[in-house]
């Protein structure tokens, strides 16, 4: 079995400074470490139990294949916040046949992005 002892999402953008500003500004995600230097260096995000590498450069079009989930504490709050730094939603926060509350944006990019919220009553938080 392999033992995972930590991991990350690595995203190649088109436009580097431009994601790190998305990523770092308008989703407000912290660093965890940057490598290299000027506007090709690499930032590393935390990423609740994860990263997200932001580096290099993209030499196609992002595709449909990547997609980040990221539970948010309260998605009205993040649809606001997000909306006053020009992110584009692509669908506010609506409350699915699930239970979970879900928008969608996209970075720069392309790459969607899903933001959850978890009721308190969701079985995902409580066990009868």
């Amino acid at each position: 079995m392999v033992h995972v002892l930590s991991s990350r999402v690595l995203v190649r953008p088109s436009d580097p400074e431009r994601s790190r500003a998305f990523y770092g500004t308008a989703l407000g995600l912290e660093i965890y470490r940057e490598f290299g230097t000027g506007p090709a260096r690499g930032t590393v995000y935390f990423l609740g139990g994860g990263f997200l590498e932001v580096s290099g450069h993209a030499t196609a079009p992002a595709t449909d294949t990547l997609q980040l989930w990221l539970q948010v504490a309260d998605a009205a709050a993040a649809h606001e916040e997000l909306l006053a730094h020009g992110v584009k939603v692509l669908r506010p926060p609506v409350k699915e046949p699930w239970g979970l509350i879900e928008m969608w944006i996209a970075d720069p990019d392309g790459h969607r992005i899903v933001l959850t919220e978890v009721p308190a009553d969701h079985p995902l938080r409580y066990r009868p």
